[in-house]
């Protein structure tokens, strides 16, 4: 797996200051990001106010997102366990009402790391939201996770450079959807290509 090369920086400060906490801090940080910019470790901690080619938006605006002309599409990349060409569920997962679940696609390593990038999680990610819109970079798509959840973050940044216009980071995610009592449904992950023939969702 690639290391941002900050990394090497924030090493070479500790070992001339090893009492420099500062150095300590950037070699910490350098580490959980990719080359590439992608969020690697502790998805599930305080994220930043925005997100790369999105606008940040609350319950709110989202609810006025999914009910405008034509409606937003939400785009769910909370994490399901995928093993032998096929999802294992242990339960139901409830989201956003219409959400297009597509797990995995907001780990920040599925280029770097031979275990993801054997399978291809990117183009999985892009081909479903372009066929979800019909192809039109154009059309309003939300990206949610949960409250301080990086995989959204990382799916952002990824539609982003993928030329995807009008984003929208759901930041504080399926929790906040749900403590306003808004209504969620029961999603089902999309099956990708690379899945094994005749796979469908199981229980481990």
């Amino acid at each position: 797996m690639m290391v941002a090369k900050g990394y090497l920086t924030a090493l070479l400060l500790a070992a001339l200051f090893p009492g420099l906490t500062l150095a300590s801090t950037a070699m910490d940080d350098a580490m959980l990001f990719s080359e590439r910019g992608y969020r690697i470790d502790r998805y599930r901690s305080p994220t930043p106010s925005t997100a790369p080619g999105a606008a940040t938006v609350d319950t709110h605006e989202v609810v006025a997102l999914l009910n405008a002309t034509p409606p937003a599409l939400p785009v769910d990349v909370i994490n399901l366990t995928f093993q032998h060409g096929r999802f294992l569920q242990t339960e139901p997962h409830h989201s956003l009402p219409g959400a297009l679940w597509l797990p995995n696609t907001g780990l920040g390593h599925l280029g770097d790391d031979w275990y993801y990038s054997r399978h291809d999680w990117v183009g999985y990610l892009i081909d479903e939201v372009t066929a979800a819109i019909a192809g039109n970079l154009d059309h309003p798509i939300v990206v949610v996770c949960r409250s301080d959840c990086w995989l959204s973050w990382n799916a952002v940044k990824r539609l982003s450079a993928a030329g995807f216009q009008r984003l929208y980071w759901y930041r504080n995610g399926i929790d906040s959807w749900e403590a306003a009592r808004h209504h969620l449904e029961v999603a089902t992950p999309r099956t990708p290509p690379f899945a094994a023939p005749g796979a469908h969702l199981e229980s481990p």
